[in-house]
Formats: structure tokens, sequence, C-alpha cells
């Protein structure tokens, strides 16, 4: 991403072994559960602030990742995906944006088409070799472990809006 690019406006994001770190956990009642880092969590409630909307895009549904949804305020929820691209493009449509201001951060091959066609794309350190090639940022950190609240303190510091958010948070060093 460069200073010619057109700013992020729609940050998308998967879930397992990106926002989780992969593992599905059942228990004996056969409820799944996840594990989500609080960090990531913090990082995504910024987005709104800056003008850019959170969404989910996962393979998978589950309960635990509506939850966490709503936890974080992020209305646009799509699961249960084997093909990710239309849906991606379906929300980027309605909200009347270009490719160039969709973000879009995966750790796996089905995330690789709608992270070629994304402005900004992301993978976790431990996303697949495929997802990491492609990728505009690879993470330091692992899927479930921070990754995420990276991908996005990258980007908006490469849109010039961390220090505001810090700023704002009185956090500015």
């Amino acid at each position: 991403m460069n200073a010619q690019s057109p700013r992020i406006r729609l940050f998308i994001m998967d879930v397992d072994g990106t926002l989780t770190d992969g593992t599905i956990t059942y228990t004996a009642d056969g409820v799944e559960l996840k594990s989500f880092h609080a960090r990531d969590g913090a990082g995504i409630k910024l987005l709104p602030q800056v003008g850019i909307t959170p969404a989910i895009v996962s393979g998978r549904s589950s309960a635990a990742t509506q939850r966490r949804a709503g936890e974080l305020g992020i209305e646009t929820v799509v699961e249960g995906v084997s093909d990710k691209l239309p849906v991606v493009d379906e929300i980027r449509t309605k909200l009347g944006l270009e490719w160039a201001e969709v973000a879009f951060i995966g750790d796996d091959l089905t995330d690789i088409p709608p992270m070629r066609s994304a402005g900004f794309s992301a993978a976790p350190a431990d996303a697949a070799p495929e997802v990491r090639r492609i990728a505009t940022f690879v993470c330091t950190t692992v899927g479930g472990r921070g990754a995420v609240r990276e991908a996005i303190e990258n980007l908006l510091r490469a849109q010039g809006a961390w220090d505001g958010v810090l700023d704002d948070l009185g956090a500015s060093a």
C-alpha cells in the first residue's frame, strides 16, 4: 500500500486460523468452543472510529463466532461460505466500494481469491505458505494470538491514522 492507494473502508476477516488459532474443540455434548484474543477485539473496535467497516466471512458456521461478532459490533457476518470471493464482492458492492478500498485477512487456500482482489491483504505468521506469498502484509503473530490486531495496526499506520487513534485514546507516547 502506498500514498497513492485509496483509503481502505472495509476490513474483512476470516475466523478459523485468523481470529482463532484454528483449533476446533467440542465439548462432550457437541458444543463447539473457540478462543478469541482480546487484543484482536480491541483492534477491531478501532476500525469504525477511523471510518472502516469490519466484517466476517468464514467457511464454518459457529455460535461462538456470532457471539464474538456481536460483542465487537460487527454487523456483517457471513458463515458457511466455501467460495468467499462472490460473498466479499457482494458486501463490497452493497457498500459502494471499489476493490482497492477492501482489506482481507485470512490464513488458508479459500482466502486467496478475495485476498488477490483486495487493495490490502494480510496473513497470520502461520498461514499457509501460498497465502503468505500473496499477502500484502504478513504478520509476525500467529492466528488467534493478535495477528488481526497487528494487521489493523499496520494498515492504520500505512493510512496515517494510527497516531490519531492513539491521540483519541490518550495513549500517544
